[in-house]
């Protein structure tokens, strides 16, 4: 009864009535950040993080392969002159003996092609796998910013399906993926010589905005999950075996991605804005659990590679006029164009 008595003369302690407006919404607040703080860490994402780097060397690495491919003869005798000489460039062997990975008649010129359809998925399963990723942080992060991520993501890489489509159908017809577009042999005799323009201006779609739409969000999404990534309890701080395996493929990855993309400033910004968040949660004695040393890793192994890429053709001429000023990163299909296909 004392207890009682004692509740009723102090109703807003218990939150009661007579509490004060803010009192409950306060606490529920506190109560929160507090669960967020002692959350549970999370076990390693094997599947996903499995399923992401499975998506990202099939459709998006092996989109531009799919893509080019090689000509067969009677399909070469369809297509213009210019196309035929390609084909036989191309070649390891000369015309007579090439093929596409798949026959022209089934991916048309004029229709979508296989690589399109690749893109078209990975426009699907990468933004799910994002959001499923999202779910699993053991911290609970800002919605909206994820929507509006997801959103601007999609859009970006719609953009850049379309730009990249027409740019594939132009190698076929001679276009050279290591000299600018008023530079190319097929662009730069055009007339009227305002189509030069129209096609800078699908290569802005495709190199520049369609890659900062989607790159932009997709880092932001990786950081704000990696935010997450932390544990108070330092023998949690280490990766599985099955997800050693892992980082290797993961960080070769994101070394195409940075390279192909031309995103080395948004991925060194985005590693070492880690880096600092992994410096300050460490004065706060919190490390870093099994996938924010996966990620963490998988990034560091692909600032590796990149500082290797480019210290190998640092004084390549051809292509330092292509990549000029002081950010001097070549695209890994402008090398493969240059050095490679040129051989045959």
């Amino acid at each position: 009864m004392e207890a009682a008595a004692r509740r009723r003369q102090h109703p807003g302690a218990a939150g009661g009535p007579g509490a004060q407006p803010g009192a409950s919404f306060l606490q529920a607040r506190h109560s929160s950040v507090k669960a967020d703080e002692v959350a549970s860490t999370a076990p390693f994402h094997l599947d996903l993080w499995f399923y992401f780097t499975l998506q990202n060397w099939l459709l998006d690495f092996g989109r531009p392969i799919a893509m080019m491919g090689e000509l067969r003869p009677e399909e070469g005798k369809n297509l213009p002159r210019v196309t035929q000489n390609v084909g036989a460039q191309l070649s390891p062997k000369g015309a007579s003996n090439s093929q596409l990975v798949f026959p022209l008649e089934w991916f048309p010129l004029n229709k979508p092609s296989v690589g399109d359809y690749f893109h078209m998925a990975y426009n699907i399963i990468t933004p799910f796998l994002l959001l499923k990723l999202i779910e699993r942080s053991p911290r609970t992060l800002p919605r909206s910013m994820i929507y509006v991520s997801i959103i601007t993501f999609i859009m970006g890489a719609s953009i850049h399906l379309v730009g990249d489509s027409v740019n594939h159908r132009l190698i076929f017809s001679g276009y050279q993926n290591h000299l600018s577009v008023r530079e190319n042999p097929i662009i730069k005799n055009l007339k009227p010589e305002t189509l030069i323009d129209s096609f800078e201006l699908l290569y802005y779609y495709d190199e520049y905005l369609g890659h900062s739409m989607w790159y932009i969000p997709f880092f932001l999404i990786l950081f704000m999950y990696f935010s997450g990534c932390f544990t108070p309890t330092k023998a949690e701080s280490s990766m599985p075996g099955p997800a050693l395996p892992l980082v290797v493929p993961s960080g070769l990855y994101y070394w195409y991605l940075v390279t192909e993309g031309q995103i080395f400033i948004l991925f060194i910004f985005t590693f070492f804005a880690m880096l600092a968040l992994v410096l300050h949660q460490k004065r706060k004695r919190l490390f870093l659990d099994s996938n924010g040393l996966f990620l963490f890793s998988s990034f560091a192994l692909t600032l590796l590679l990149v500082a290797l890429w480019v210290a190998w053709l640092w004084n390549d001429p051809v292509l330092r006029k292509k990549y000029p000023g002081v950010i001097y990163v070549p695209e890994p299909w402008a090398f493969y164009t240059l050095h490679v296909s040129s051989r045959h």
